[in-house]
């Protein structure tokens, strides 16, 4: 006779009760395995990963995370101004995303039987559209190139065309159609053949024009800010390609996966410049709450219509975990945030404060040539210094490679300070700083004191760091 569950559950807390335990203990597996972290990932996963964390110094051990901040072993804090690449918008563990996914869980809904309509969808969408009112449906799926996929799908069965523009260091994910307008040579070498999409630098309508004329595009995809650089398109730029784009039979495509959800100090960042309606808006990061991977496309109606034109064409573009339960609770609960503690706003006072605060150091120190951005997306950029001692150092890096000043500022940034950041793009002089949005005065003043002081020593001539910038330049050398 098959045993029924209740006789499975006895049979196993018998086993367990003989002194043999069994079943998956997640705590005990982290303690017993936890310290092998770095072997596993050289051993199994990624092996350059390890590699580069030893070499520059970020092999740390986090212990536990909440709101804008890791702790280690020791107890101390790091505060997070890297936001997992921008997923972590409303910080670590935020309770009412936490209570959320609980509560879905002990539900046990019927969850993805894909022959059904499960209401969570629906009001994720709902909510999402309210916040672009000029769009009308949304299609979810499980991270941001799977976003942009979708759009690019959508985009070339809407217009009947096959071609996509893209700009210049652009970043749009890594699967096959992203990569194909993907603007970093770094990115695409060695994966070719790809789709046949063309580069135009941000900003340049006569280059768009002119491949518009052509008759064969389908779409322009665009981040509002470009991530790479933290670069801002010229005012008017995106109002006026929307215009050339339209008269052309051609979409507009948003790419708001980093840029979205009050990271610039809108809810959109298109929305900082007036009458841009983008026909497709791509969503992740953020919208996730940092728990289950989760992507939109939102679009107009015609749109899909025109992919989903028939029964026959029903799961013609489809996810296997679009739409899960998880992941469509943490959106929820995000937006719900978003509106209760008005993080969009803080986003761009908090930004303004910091922004102000950076920019008022570029006269005090000649390595330091620009501070840009909007709300928590800032770009920090070096270049080459006036006095004859810092330009022999600032050379010597940059014949090494471009980009390792940036990187010596990271570092200490890190080691000495205890402050998470990144290089914002292979040979980029360019520190990104997206942080989560609910950082305040208190991490604005932390940064700016942390990296006041490495900047002293910068300028100082301090033999820890420039030692450092040695050490990258050997292993720059090694690389090539």
């Amino acid at each position: 006779m098959t045993a029924g569950p209740t006789e499975d559950i006895e049979d196993t807390k018998g086993a367990e009760g003989a002194g043999d335990a069994k079943g998956f203990d997640l705590a005990r597996l982290l303690a017993e395995r936890g310290g092998e972290r770095y072997e596993l990932h050289a051993r199994h996963l990624n092996h350059q990963l390890p590699r580069m964390l030893h070499t520059i110094g970020f092999d740390k051990v986090y212990e536990r995370a909440e709101g804008a901040y890791f702790w280690d072993a020791d107890g101390d804090d790091y505060l997070d101004m890297l936001a997992g690449f921008g997923v972590m918008g409303l910080g670590r563990h935020h309770p009412v995303v936490r209570k959320a996914l609980h509560d879905v869980l002990d539900a046990s809904l019927a969850d993805l039987t894909r022959f059904d309509c499960p209401p969570l969808p629906g009001l994720l969408a709902e909510k999402l559209l309210a916040y672009t009112p000029h769009l009308d449906r949304v299609f979810f799926g499980n991270s941001g190139t799977e976003a942009v996929e979708t759009a690019l799908k959508f985009a070339r069965y809407a217009t009947g065309k096959p071609r996509v523009l893209y700009c210049a260091h652009a970043f749009h994910g890594l699967t096959t159609g992203s990569l194909s307008v993907n603007g970093e040579s770094g990115f695409r070498d060695g994966f070719a053949p790809l789709l046949p999409d063309t580069a135009i630098e941000l900003g340049d309508l006569d280059a768009l024009e002119r491949e518009l004329r052509r008759g064969d595009v389908a779409a322009f995809v665009v981040e509002p800010i470009q991530g790479k650089g933290v670069h801002l398109p010229p005012p008017g730029f995106l109002r006026a390609a929307q215009e050339l784009l339209h008269r052309h039979k051609a979409l507009l495509i948003a790419d708001e996966v980093q840029t979205g959800l009050g990271r610039t100090g809108k809810f959109f960042a298109y929305q900082h410049e007036q009458g841009v309606e983008p026909d497709l808006v791509c969503v992740a990061k953020s919208l996730s709450g940092g728990y289950v991977p989760v992507g939109a496309t939102l679009g107009k109606d015609w749109i899909f219509k025109k992919v989903y034109s028939s029964m026959d064409r029903v799961l013609v573009h489809s996810a296997s975990f679009g739409s899960n339960a998880q992941a469509m609770a943490a959106g929820l609960a995000v937006l719900s945030v978003m509106e209760d503690e008005r993080v969009v706003e803080n986003a761009r006072v908090t930004g303004d404060l910091l922004r102000s605060r950076l920019s008022a150091l570029i006269d005090k120190y000649e390595l330091l040539h620009d501070v840009r951005g909007r709300g928590l997306m800032i770009g920090i950029e070096f270049g080459r210094p006036k006095s004859l001692a810092l330009r022999g150092r600032w050379t010597m890096l940059q014949a090494a490679r471009k980009g390792l000043f940036a990187q010596m500022v990271v570092v200490p940034l890190l080691q000495k300070h205890r402050i998470l950041t990144q290089v914002s793009g292979d040979h980029l002089e360019v520190i990104k700083l997206i942080p989560p949005l609910i950082i305040g005065e208190r991490e604005v003043d932390r940064f700016v004191a942390a990296f006041t002081a490495v900047m002293d020593e910068a300028h100082g001539g301090g033999s820890l760091m420039w030692d450092f910038g040695r050490t990258l330049v050997k292993q720059a050398v090694v690389n090539r």
